[in-house]
């Protein structure tokens, strides 16, 4: 029965409206337009809580931003942090990397501490299995603008695109998946270890990837049928070329260790 499956589906995807409900339905096979959905779902009396306050323009009033703004794959990768909590008080901290054209998120990295080594190590891995991105857009955080890593991407001809002080809106894509990422786990979860932390934050990673209806993508996810990295050296269309192995391998310091992610 259509409003029985709706009803799952609001259950399972709790910060779903009836579009991506849809969107969804239309993805199992049911042939539903978005009205009639509407109309079951406002008989059930199904709604989504308050949206998140709606947040600024990608780019200032100078076109700064824009000049920048992803047009393929590959083109523009954002990253940022994440704060939380287990359920012990002790601080998580969570990497997190998107493609602003595609939408997809590239990895998340969940730990008690992040410092600039582990933000080297993360890009190193995804330039060999993905390749090079153009650009790179972040906040001034001092991971992110430390000598080394600077110099690294520097060498690999990978342009930084730092965002005014206390400007979030300039990054944009990474702020707005930040949001989704917390609207949609992170308050809804109570992490009682730092593996439990990995594990649910990876698997709600891969479902914003190959199953969660994006509105700006035509209800589409971002990367449906993508193939999960770290089982094969796949690089993408539109990336740049890759290295030389040696070339890629960030600074001597920074660490290697296997990740959940």
């Amino acid at each position: 029965m259509l409003l029985g499956r709706i009803i799952e589906l609001a259950c399972q995807y709790g910060r779903y409206g009836y579009r991506r409900i849809t969107a969804l339905l239309r993805r199992e096979g049911w042939k539903v337009n978005h009205k009639r959905v509407q109309r079951l779902w406002r008989q059930a009396g199904l709604k989504v809580p308050s949206k998140q306050p709606k947040r600024g323009r990608l780019w200032l009033n100078d076109g700064s931003c824009v000049r920048h703004r992803a047009t393929y794959r590959d083109h523009v990768w954002a990253y940022d942090f994440v704060h939380t909590r287990t359920d012990d008080g002790r601080a998580l901290r969570l990497l997190t990397l998107v493609d602003e054209y595609t939408r997809e998120c590239l990895a998340i990295d969940v730990a008690r501490r992040l410092t600039s080594e582990d933000v080297l190590e993360r890009l190193a891995w995804l330039f060999v299995i993905r390749g090079v991105p153009e650009y790179l857009r972040s906040d001034n955080g001092s991971e992110f603008t430390a000598h080394a890593v600077r110099d690294w991407l520097n060498e690999l001809g990978v342009s930084t695109l730092y965002i005014e002080p206390g400007s979030p809106w300039e990054n944009g894509y990474i702020e707005s998946f930040n949001g989704k990422l917390r609207d949609e786990l992170l308050n809804g979860e109570i992490f009682y270890t730092l593996t439990e932390a990995k594990v649910l934050v990876e698997r709600w990673r891969q479902e914003y990837n190959t199953v969660r209806p994006h509105s700006s993508l035509g209800y589409r996810p971002p990367a449906p049928e993508v193939i999960e990295m770290g089982k094969g050296s796949h690089q993408r269309a539109g990336s740049a070329p890759l290295g030389s192995l040696a070339t890629l391998r960030p600074p001597a310091g920074a660490t290697e260790r296997r990740r959940l992610t």
